[in-house]
């Protein structure tokens, strides 16, 4: 199975109505590309508003949102390692939106390396990128939510800390740390009525991916490894995200979602 054709049946993401997300003020790391593209659509299709920050110009991704949905996100430029910046562009969406009430920890990045190349500067700029925005994006929304009544923080992990995988050790680590983080602040939150939940997906295929790692026969390995036997498209994501951002999901928190096929 070649990795053009691995994915024979897009999901209908908007077919499912999640009433409570109309409205709601949604703030999303990286929604302006990969998966978090998939996930500022999604929630722009339940009529939420959408704030995203991203490193890269996102103003025709918007642009062609705003025409489909006549519902424009709210684009704010900010690298995630800056947490300054990330908490400034936090202020400035809850300005526009209002109080924060979905957070979707999305961006990382998945460079790759070995154990015997990496520096403790290349460590602790992975760190910085993958694990630590989580932190004080929570710490940032927390009163927003409590003010609220409520409200879901969804943090992407990857299963590739599930597996084990190698080629990335920084970028598993971090995973596996998400996932902790999730449990740790679904305790800590979880009186105010503040869900914290992890999204797990598998190999999902972003332009990022089919650019720079998937080839014939990695992707047939995982394929392989699937229960389900196609590859899975970014569309994927969103149903998943949506169902931890809204009520429909009020009795669950700490909880890890994995979405990969069934893989592990």
């Amino acid at each position: 199975m070649s990795a053009a054709n691995a994915s024979s049946r897009l999901p209908a993401f908007d077919d499912f109505r999640y009433p409570d997300l109309e409205g709601a003020s949604v703030f999303i790391t990286g929604g302006g590309s990969g998966i978090g593209a998939a996930l500022t659509e999604g929630f722009l299709a339940q009529g939420a508003r959408v704030a995203f920050v991203g490193r890269s110009d996102a103003t025709p991704f918007c642009d062609a949102m705003e025409e489909k949905y006549a519902n424009r996100p709210l684009f704010i430029s900010c690298n995630i390692q800056d947490i300054a910046a990330l908490q400034a562009a936090i202020a400035q969406a809850r300005e526009v939106h209002g109080p924060i009430g979905v957070l979707v920890n999305n961006a990382a990045r998945d460079t790759r390396h070995t154990l015997e190349d990496w520096t403790v500067e290349q460590w602790d700029e992975s760190i910085a990128t993958n694990l630590r925005p989580q932190f004080f994006t929570a710490q940032a929304v927390a009163a927003d939510m409590g003010g609220l009544g409520g409200g879901a923080i969804i943090n992407l992990s990857s299963n590739s800390y599930m597996l084990g995988l190698d080629g990335y050790p920084s970028y598993v680590t971090a995973k596996a740390g998400i996932m902790g983080l999730t449990k740790a602040l679904a305790r800590e939150l979880g009186p105010a009525a503040i869900r914290v939940n992890c999204l797990i997906p598998g190999w999902v295929m972003t332009e990022r991916q089919r650019e720079l790692w998937v080839n014939d026969k990695d992707l047939s390995e995982c394929i392989d490894q699937q229960c389900l036997k196609e590859a899975i498209p970014v569309e994927d994501m969103i149903n998943p995200c949506l169902f931890l951002a809204s009520s429909a999901s009020r009795m669950m928190t700490g909880q890890p979602m994995v979405v990969d096929g069934g893989r592990v």
